[in-house]
């Protein structure tokens, strides 16, 4: 019987079609600390989101029926759990779209399971799924920056200047918001934010903090396309020009 201090375990979805892919996933991540739930499409997923809380999806994007995508959107319109596509290697595209939609992060197949749940736990931990002794130290003054405050003990985002309520952020937009606003002014280039708020090396041609970026303008500027606090800078990469202060 667990002890009423020791923490739960992280409780994953694996929403993948091919049967040895869930079952080898199932056992290689219940071996590492993880409670896992499966399901092989959209209607067991769906199931699955009504009957259990889960800290995060593994969510493939290539399936019969309804596709990863269409599923990834469905889970965004009323959830920020994070969310880790798998999909083929060398599909950029798909890649992009996916992140477009409000993945937080990606794989290729074929993938090495270690890394998976490697990537998992980087994932949580960013999001406070992981308990306190595996989680950086935490952060609890609140930030403003133009009309906006930004709490990093409940990882939300406000605006002042408008009808209130929270602004949904998926984890990643949140920790790239987190590493502009640790740099402001600075300019960062498409390497560093990957690895400020991925923990992650880029590979070659990686546009997802592009996608990002895309996302979090949409979110944070009055007009995206000519985005005044999130600035391209050619040839660098991107300039958070907002003054940050204790708020």
């Amino acid at each position: 019987m667990s002890s009423a201090s020791e923490a739960p375990k992280p409780h994953i979805l694996i929403v993948d079609d091919d049967a040895e892919i869930r079952d080898l996933l199932s056992r290689f991540l219940s071996k590492h600390d993880f409670r896992v739930t499966t399901a092989r499409d959209g209607r067991e997923m769906r199931q699955a989101l009504q009957d259990w809380a889960f800290d995060l999806v593994v969510l493939d994007l290539m399936m019969p029926g309804e596709d990863g995508l269409t599923l990834c959107r469905q889970i965004r319109t009323d959830s920020s759990m994070p969310i880790i596509m798998l999909t083929a290697m060398g599909e950029e595209v798909d890649r992009i779209i996916g992140l477009e939609v409000g993945a937080d992060d990606y794989m290729a197949k074929p993938f090495n399971p270690r890394e998976l749940a490697a990537r998992i736990k980087a994932v949580l931990r960013r999001v406070g799924g992981l308990t306190a002794a595996e989680t950086p130290e935490s952060r609890t003054q609140r930030l403003a920056f133009a009309a906006f405050q930004l709490d990093p003990t409940t990882r939300t985002l406000a605006r002042g200047d408008k009808e209130p309520g929270d602004i949904p952020l998926t984890a990643g937009e949140y920790d790239l918001l987190i590493a502009f606003v640790d740099h402001p002014r600075r300019v960062l280039n498409r390497d560093q934010l990957l690895d400020m708020a991925r923990g992650r090396a880029a590979i070659p041609f990686d546009r997802s903090i592009d996608v990002q970026v895309g996302r979090l303008r949409r979110k944070i500027e009055d007009d995206p396309k000519n985005p005044a606090l999130i600035k391209t800078v050619r040839g660098g990469g991107y300039m958070f020009t907002a003054e940050v202060r204790p708020a």
